[in-house]
């Protein structure tokens, strides 16, 4: 019990720079406290002692601004910053080492039982004012950007943002990419490595198009170039057979 206290008190201090002593976050952090309330209230949920676990709840949520139903299934290592506004709804699951900021929403989008929240796997990572509606799953280490709804699985590792949720695919810029951003004399990627999607793809075509250009270029200063080697070669072979 006490190396489990032990340990969510650590995470505040791995995540939150504010954090400055043991006591501060014990009595002053409502992401911590709201998730030990929980625990507690996950436990008597198991239990079958439903109606005390969502009286302790929603006397939870009055205190922390936190609202999690006692039957979400929580992972280790949960962080839950600044914390005001928070729903997460009955059936929502979220993995080990997840992080999630204020006025996040995980919620359901029909009235029909069953499983109707998300599904966060481990060290996933929702920003500020997100909305992940229905029984939808991110994947391992998936960043889902402020304010952003999603409402689709998002693969691991990928990065969501807008409205509706977009998926940025991060990928390394190819090669002839590299080289045309390079002689141009700027990186088409230095503002920002997240940049949204529209705004990349519009670049990489940008930067495609000119690529084509100069290798049309080319092609038209030196239309025989390809064929110049073998030439040569042929002559040569000629030098060598005449007496």
């Amino acid at each position: 019990m006490f190396k489990w206290f032990k340990e969510e008190i650590q995470v505040v201090f791995e995540r939150d720079p504010a954090a400055r002593s043991v006591l501060e976050t014990i009595f002053t952090c409502p992401g911590f406290q709201a998730i030990v309330m929980h625990r507690f209230n996950h436990w008597l949920w198991k239990k079958k002692l439903r109606l005390l676990a969502r009286i302790f709840a929603h006397l939870a949520r009055f205190l922390t601004g936190v609202e999690i139903h006692p039957g979400a299934v929580i992972g280790k290592r949960f962080f839950i910053d600044h914390g005001m506004g928070i729903v997460i709804g009955e059936t929502s699951e979220i993995g080990d080492e997840c992080s999630i900021y204020h006025g996040v929403t995980l919620g359901g989008t029909t009235w029909q039982k069953g499983k109707r929240h998300p599904t966060l796997r481990n060290n996933v990572v929702v920003g500020a004012g997100a909305k992940i509606l229905g029984p939808v799953t991110l994947g391992e280490g998936a960043r889902v950007g402020s304010n952003a709804v999603v409402v689709k699985d998002v693969p691991p590792g990928a990065t969501v943002v807008g409205i509706p949720g977009r998926v940025v695919v991060k990928k390394e810029m190819q090669a002839h990419r590299a080289e045309m951003a390079k002689k141009i004399g700027f990186d088409a990627y230095g503002a920002s490595q997240d940049m949204p999607d529209p705004v990349a793809n519009a670049l990489d075509r940008l930067l495609d198009h000119m690529h084509k250009v100069e290798q049309r270029l080319e092609q038209l200063e030196h239309p025989d170039e390809e064929n110049r080697p073998a030439q040569e070669d042929s002559g040569q072979d000629q030098d060598t057979d005449k007496p």
